[in-house]
């Protein structure tokens, strides 16, 4: 940005404008055009508006997660979304430290298969509380034993069938879960030069911290990479049908208690009166018997009846209906 001219240079410029002292062509930026850098390696397939979008897949995704794994770990979980990005695969794997946990996701039916990388101390943490521990991880890490897999891989497989329904105004999908690996050599599902976005998830198991990083390769998301904008998401988040929708409201609403009273009239009596009342006696109302009464929805004065009985109780017979306009 240049730098901003006082009013005393401004009025100098202009005064040697109109004297002729210099041309204005010589002040045009004869600076040649801008060139953006491009590297072919790192092409980028996914824009702000996709990894947006991602972000609010998986923020539904981080609810669902919320909600349904403590009913296995029997702990408070917590799910935040820090951050999504673009990166190659390459870059993602030589990140990954060993021993780790690698759940390797087939989302049919788009092709390929994406990969939920969970934090070793989750997955310690996790067998801890399953086994009916506290949820402590190990102080040093090792490798996972077959029997210490078998229980993540329950809890993966819950996380895995939860991913169905984030994804369900993009498209129908039914992810399973193909293996667990904990090495990150075993997991090269595709060139290490394609690109991927990485949804990286904060789990907070109880007082355990970690993170889970989910791999979304370009080749498997391709085919509904139109549909990962905010504009197509929000307007997918519709009710399928307005009749049912309607339905529904009338439904519950129907089913809510209304208090309704029907007044057979009002009197004044002193204090000494109420005080002295008796089994028998008779207090003087400010209606006929013959009149109708006025009956209440609530606070409401929506109707007027007549009295009378229905079997062994007392009753009224709606005789009009009163508008608001009346």
């Amino acid at each position: 940005m240049g730098d901003v001219l006082s009013q005393s240079e401004i009025d100098s410029l202009l005064r040697a404008m109109n004297e002729g002292e210099f041309d204005v062509d010589d002040m045009k930026d004869s600076s040649e055009k801008q060139v953006k850098d491009y590297d072919f390696a790192r092409p980028s397939k996914f824009s702000k508006e996709h990894l947006r979008t991602l972000e609010i897949i998986f923020e539904h995704y981080g609810r669902l997660l919320s909600t349904n794994l403590p009913v296995y770990l029997r702990k408070s979980v917590q799910i935040e979304v820090m951050n999504s990005e673009a990166v190659t695969y390459s870059e993602f794997s030589n990140a990954l430290s060993n021993p780790v946990l690698l759940g390797v996701v087939d989302m049919a039916p788009l092709s390929g298969t994406i990969i939920l990388e969970v934090a070793s101390n989750l997955g310690y943490a996790i067998v801890d509380r399953m086994l009916g521990g506290v949820g402590e991880p190990l102080d040093k890490s090792r490798e996972f034993s077959e029997i210490e897999l078998l229980i993540i891989e329950r809890i993966m497989v819950v996380c895995v069938e939860l991913l169905s329904e984030p994804w369900h105004n993009v498209v129908e999908i039914s992810p399973r879960l193909e293996r667990i690996e904990t090495n990150s050599q075993f997991a090269q599902i595709i060139s290490p030069n394609e690109m991927i976005a990485i949804v990286t998830i904060n789990v907070k198991i109880g007082d355990i911290e970690g993170l889970m990083n989910i791999c979304l390769p370009f080749i498997t998301l391709e085919p509904v990479m139109d549909k990962l904008n905010t504009k197509f998401w929000y307007s997918s988040i519709k009710k399928d049908s307005e009749v049912e929708y309607t339905d529904a409201l009338e439904s519950l609403i129907s089913r809510a208690p209304v208090p309704i009273k029907a007044y057979l009239g009002k009197s004044t009596v002193s204090v000494f009166d109420f005080t002295n009342l008796q089994i028998g006696d008779i207090i003087r109302l400010d209606s006929k018997v013959d009149e109708e009464l006025d009956v209440y929805v609530g606070d409401i004065r929506k109707f007027t009846a007549l009295p009378g009985a229905s079997g062994n109780q007392y009753a009224v017979r709606v005789t009009s209906v009163i508008r608001e306009e009346q």
